[in-house]
């Protein structure tokens, strides 16, 4: 979690590492979380489902996501919305760093 009030670029707040995804929780509370994720090429989440909605926020890279079946390729700047219950899964096309916003209530 980060403490400080000091600005920060989120995309360096996480790193990179070969053949691995790597994620960092910057916030966690009751009502939601917020989770910055580092997927090298080729990593990725299979598809499950959540009980809450979930937003994607592209901080670096691409990656193709595919929600209820359909599939979508999201790039640096770009965001979408993963609705509770609906089945997704995500795969860096490339080195990919995102912002996960989980909104529990």
């Amino acid at each position: 979690m980060t403490e400080s009030n000091a600005p920060a670029v989120l995309a360096d707040l996480v790193a990179y590492q070969d053949g691995s995804v790597v994620s960092k929780t910057l916030i966690n509370k009751k009502a939601g979380t917020v989770t910055l994720f580092a997927f090298d090429k080729g990593q990725g989440l299979s598809e499950h489902t959540a009980p809450f909605d979930a937003m994607v926020y592209v901080l670096d890279g691409a990656a193709d996501i595919s929600i209820a079946g359909k599939a979508l390729r999201v790039n640096t700047g770009e965001t979408v919305t993963m609705p509770a219950r609906i089945p997704h899964a995500l795969n860096a096309a490339e080195r990919f760093k995102m912002m996960l916003t989980m909104i529990r209530s």
